[in-house]
């Protein structure tokens, strides 16, 4: 029996779906889990191996602490950015003052998250390196010592 055209999309459609459903990262980027993992990496590492080489592995533009649009950045206690492999201009910069696009001033969010249950989840909006938009992002941070690391997922 000769397929009809209807049968032929119906099929592909059906196939495609499958493949979404079968693989959610073609369809979404990285999660919170994938996050959360990044950070404890970054922290066995500190307690391992010390701060001072885990600050350089994360500034590292293609080290193990960024894949895409997934990567660890970190900031002191101050919240002074210390570490960040996507924009090494931000190295040293206080930026508490200054807000996301809807006004959020989410870093003291995160240096207070820090300071009083020492890991959590702050919701803000950031430029996606990958996209170039600004979009809605959620980051999992985790205080070790004076360094706050953290990794966040866009939604």
């Amino acid at each position: 029996m000769k397929p009809t055209p209807f049968s032929v999309r119906r099929s592909l459609c059906l196939s495609l779906a499958s493949l979404c459903i079968a693989s959610p990262t073609l369809a979404e980027g990285p999660g919170k889990d994938e996050a959360v993992k990044m950070i404890e990496k970054a922290v066995a590492m500190h307690k391992a191996s010390g701060k001072d080489k885990t600050l350089a592995a994360v500034n590292q533009k293609d080290g193990p602490f960024h894949k895409g649009e997934l990567y660890v950045f970190a900031y002191d206690t101050s919240g002074a950015i210390v570490a960040h492999p996507v924009n090494a201009k931000l190295l040293g910069k206080n930026l508490l003052e200054v807000p996301d696009t809807d006004g959020k001033f989410y870093r003291k969010t995160i240096q207070e998250l820090a300071a009083t249950k020492g890991s959590g989840w702050v919701d803000y909006k950031y430029k996606n390196p990958v996209t170039g938009r600004n979009e809605a992002k959620t980051t999992y941070i985790q205080k070790v010592g004076d360094v706050i690391y953290a990794c966040g997922v866009y939604l």
